[in-house]
C-alpha cells in the first residue's frame, strides 16, 4: 500500500494517460457536484419553510373571523363578523381542559414618541397570558398583569428596537412614552432573537386598549395554546370543536368557508414536514441515482483500461509480478481517480452553492449548504465504489494468462 515505486508507478500511468484519466474522472465529478447542488437547494428549501413557522409557537392556534358568505337564520351574507370578549370568555370556559393559554389581541399602529424620538409602531393589545404564547424573551422589568388589565393601567411592554429607537442608551424601564397623545408608563423590554419584525412592537394591556381607542369589546384576534398532552388527532378535533362553537355562537352558517378562520400551527408544520420529507427523499433517489450512473461510468471505463493494458499486464507477468501485485496495481489507480474527481466535484459543488446562495432567494431558497456528514457519505461510497470498479476487471487481468496476454493485439 505504501510502496513508493507502486504509488510512482500509479501517477506515471495517470499522467502519460490524461485523456483516459481526465474521462474517468469526469463522470465522478459530474456526479458528485450534482449530488452536492441537489442537497445544497433541498436544504435551501427547507430552510425556507422553517422561517414560515419561526414566529410561531408549535401549540398555537389563532383564530380570526371574516365575512360570512353564506345566509344563516335571517342573517345576510357578506356581513362583517365581528370577535368580542363574549366569544373570548366562552372559548376559556367551555374548553378550560385543553387550553393552555389564551389571549385576543386588538392591532393598532400608533405615532409613539419619547422626548425628541419618535417613530410609527404596531401597538397590540393583549391579556397576561400573550407572554407565552408569542414566543419572546423579558430582558428587562415584567410584563403585562392581572392588574394592570383590571385597574386599565396605561402601561407598555416595549421591543428591544423599540427601546433602541427611542431611548437608545438610555434604562426605559419607568419612564413615559407617548402613544397618539396618551402617556403609558415603560414597565418591560423583550427581544425576540432572528425577527427584527417581533422586537419592533408594543404591547398594552387589552382593556385599556378598548376603552381608550374604541370604547367597545370588539377584539381582532384570538391566540391560544392547547394542552401539549393531546395527541395530534385530538388537536385537529379541537379545531374543528372551537370552529363549530364559534359559528353556532355567531350564527355563521356550517357550510360557510369565510366567517371563522382557525390556523391550527401544529397542521401546518405537519403538512410542511410532510412534504419536506417527500422532496428529500425525491431528491435523495435523483442524486443517488446520479451517483450510481458515475459509478456505472468509472466502471466501464476501468474494464476498457484492463483491456487497453492487456499486453503490458502480460509482460509483467512474464518478469515476475504477482496476481496480488497486479490486482492493487489496477485498484490503486481506480480509487486514486476516484478520490481526486470526487473531491474536485465536492469542492466545486460547495463553491457553486455558496457562490449563488443569495441569489437563490427570490426563488425560495435561503441559505443552501450541505451537510458535512452528507458529503463524508457521498465520498465513502464514491471510494468503495471505485474498489468496486477496479477490482472486478483487475482480478480478471489477474488470471489471464501471459501468452494469452502478449498474443493481444
Amino acid at each position: 500500500m505504501f510502496d513508493r515505486d507502486l504509488w510512482a508507478e500509479i501517477f506515471q500511468s495517470i499522467s502519460k494517460n490524461k485523456l483516459r484519466s481526465i474521462l474517468s474522472g469526469f463522470t465522478i465529478t459530474f456526479a458528485i457536484l450534482i449530488f452536492t447542488l441537489l442537497f445544497g437547494i433541498s436544504n435551501g428549501l427547507q430552510n425556507t419553510f422553517s422561517s414560515f413557522f419561526i414566529n410561531n409557537t408549535p401549540n398555537a392556534i389563532y383564530i380570526y373571523s371574516g365575512k360570512a358568505t353564506v345566509p344563516f337564520k335571517g342573517k345576510k351574507s357578506g356581513r362583517r363578523v365581528q370577535l368580542t370578549n363574549k366569544e373570548v370568555q366562552y372559548i376559556k370556559e367551555t374548553n378550560s381542559d385543553k387550553v393552555q393559554y389564551l389571549s385576543p389581541k386588538i392591532y393598532k399602529n400608533f405615532n409613539v414618541s419619547y422626548e425628541h424620538n419618535k417613530n410609527n409602531y404596531p401597538v397590540n393589545g393583549v391579556l397576561p397570558d400573550n407572554q407565552f404564547i408569542d414566543t419572546y424573551k423579558l430582558s428587562n422589568g415584567r410584563f403585562i398583569n392581572l392588574s394592570d388589565i383590571q385597574k386599565n393601567n396605561k402601561t407598555a411592554v416595549i421591543g428591544r428596537l423599540v427601546k433602541n429607537d427611542l431611548f437608545k442608551n438610555k434604562n426605559a424601564i419607568g419612564k413615559y412614552i407617548n402613544l397618539q397623545g396618551i402617556n403609558f408608563k415603560v414597565i418591560g423590554v423583550f427581544e425576540k432573537e432572528g425577527d427584527d419584525n417581533a422586537e419592533r412592537v408594543i404591547y398594552i394591556p387589552l382593556s385599556t386598549s378598548q376603552s381608550l381607542y374604541a370604547n367597545n369589546d370588539y377584539v381582532d384576534q384570538i391566540d391560544l395554546t392547547y394542552n401539549k398532552n393531546m395527541s395530534y388527532t385530538e388537536v385537529v378535533a379541537f379545531s374543528k370543536l372551537l370552529e363549530k362553537q364559534l359559528k353556532e355562537l355567531l350564527i355563521i352558517s356550517p357550510n360557510d368557508q369565510g366567517g371563522i378562520w382557525i390556523r391550527n400551527v401544529a397542521e401546518n408544520i405537519k403538512d410542511t414536514n410532510m412534504m419536506m420529507l417527500v422532496l428529500t427523499v425525491l431528491i435523495f433517489f435523483i442524486g443517488f441515482g446520479t451517483l450510481i450512473a458515475g459509478i456505472v461510468g468509472i466502471s466501464n471505463i476501468m474494464i476498457y483500461v484492463v483491456s487497453e493494458r492487456t499486453k503490458e499486464l502480460g509482460v509483467r507477468k512474464v518478469l515476475g509480478a504477482s496476481p496480488k501485485s497486479i490486482v492493487a496495481l489496477i485498484l490503486l489507480e481506480s480509487i486514486t481517480i476516484t478520490s481526486i474527481a470526487g473531491y474536485l466535484g465536492i469542492l466545486i459543488g460547495i463553491g457553486t452553492v455558496n457562490l449563488i446562495g443569495d441569489s437563490l432567494e427570490k426563488y425560495f431558497i435561503t441559505n443552501p449548504s450541505v451537510d458535512t456528514s452528507i458529503i463524508i457519505g457521498a465520498m465513502i461510497t464514491l471510494v468503495i465504489s471505485g474498489c468496486i470498479a477496479g477490482y472486478v476487471p483487475a482480478k480478471r487481468a489477474s488470471k489471464i494468462k501471459p501468452i494469452v496476454a502478449l498474443r493481444d493485439e
